[in-house]
Parts: C-alpha cells; sequence; structure tokens
C-alpha cells in the first residue's frame, strides 16, 4: 500500500467513526423550530365603561363596573393558550364626574372572563400594574399589563377586562 492510499484509508476511518458516534453533525442539519403557543384573542380596541354599566346595576360575567364612566383613547392586547396576557392602554380615564379626562387611579389590574366547559363563568385576576395618572392629553391613563394566568381549559368566549385594583371593570374588549 502506497503513503498516499494509506493517508486516505486512515483518513475514511476517522472520518466514518467520527460519524458514527454523532461527533460530527451534517451540514445540513437545522435548528428546530421554537414552538409557536397559539392565541385564544387579539384585540386593537376595547370600550370605556358607559354609564349603563356603572357599579352594581349591569355586571358583565360577574364583575361591575366602576363606578362613574371611563373613556379609552387607544388599546391592544393578546391572550395566549399558556394563559399569558399582554394588554396595553393609553389615555383610559373618567368620562364623567369631576375629574373628567384625568385619571387618578395609581394601579390597573386585568381580568379574564372566561366560559368554562360545564357552562360556568371563571374570572382570573392579574396582580396589579402601575397606571400613570393625570389628562389624558398629558399621558394620564396609560398602563401595560403582562402576567401568566392559570386558566380553565378549555377558555370558550374570553373576555378582557382593565379594572381598579379592586376589580371594578373601566374597559373591556369588544366594540
Amino acid at each position: 500500500m502506497t503513503k498516499t492510499s494509506l493517508l486516505a484509508a486512515s483518513a475514511a476511518i476517522v472520518l466514518g467513526t467520527a460519524l458514527a458516534a454523532g461527533a460530527l453533525t451534517p451540514a445540513v442539519a437545522k435548528p428546530p423550530k421554537p414552538t409557536k403557543i397559539p392565541k385564544v384573542l387579539e384585540f386593537q380596541t376595547m370600550v370605556g365603561l358607559p354609564t349603563t354599566y356603572t357599579g352594581t346595576q349591569n355586571p358583565i360575567r360577574g364583575v361591575n363596573g366602576g363606578g362613574l364612566p371611563w373613556s379609552i383613547g387607544e388599546a391592544a392586547g393578546e391572550l395566549k393558550e399558556d394563559g399569558h396576557l399582554e394588554v396595553a392602554v393609553s389615555g383610559l380615564v373618567f368620562a364623567a364626574g369631576p375629574n373628567t379626562g384625568r385619571n387618578t387611579v395609581a394601579s390597573f389590574r386585568a381580568i379574564v372572563s372566561c366560559l368554562t366547559s360545564d357552562g360556568s363563568v371563571e374570572n382570573v385576576m392579574t396582580g396589579l400594574f402601575p397606571a400613570t395618572t393625570g389628562a389624558a392629553a398629558e399621558g394620564g391613563g396609560n398602563a401595560d399589563i403582562e402576567a401568566d394566568l392559570v386558566l380553565p381549559q378549555p377558555c370558550i368566549a374570553s373576555i378582557v377586562f382593565v379594572t381598579s385594583p379592586t376589580g371594578a371593570w373601566f374597559a373591556t374588549t369588544g366594540r
């Protein structure tokens, strides 16, 4: 055997051993795709609390309205199947009363309301998130809410509320 063929044979043995042992990865290998978690709800609008729903007169799925009407500038958010919730609101302020056009509430929460498979309602609440106070024109009523919630499975006909620290709603999904 010549020196060249001996080197070629040795290289083939080393390469074959490395491949068999998994030490070399084929050049065509691709990284695994990240698992995408399905969205249960995505929204670009919310509606502020109208007078008809203030207080205890017309609760929605057991959630009472705030004591006075509220209006909202912009809102967007999404709820994922794993319970991850993101909500961004701007200009969520009183629509009536002595503080019209202003937010005096320093923290908001969110509630996700689900219908369960047996037809009952289950409301799941986030912790507190800071909200800007002051006039909407000056940046009052802005908040970003992000939380991981344990939702019933399945969570049917979900509704997202932005609420006071005690759970009275100021804005909800829908139009």
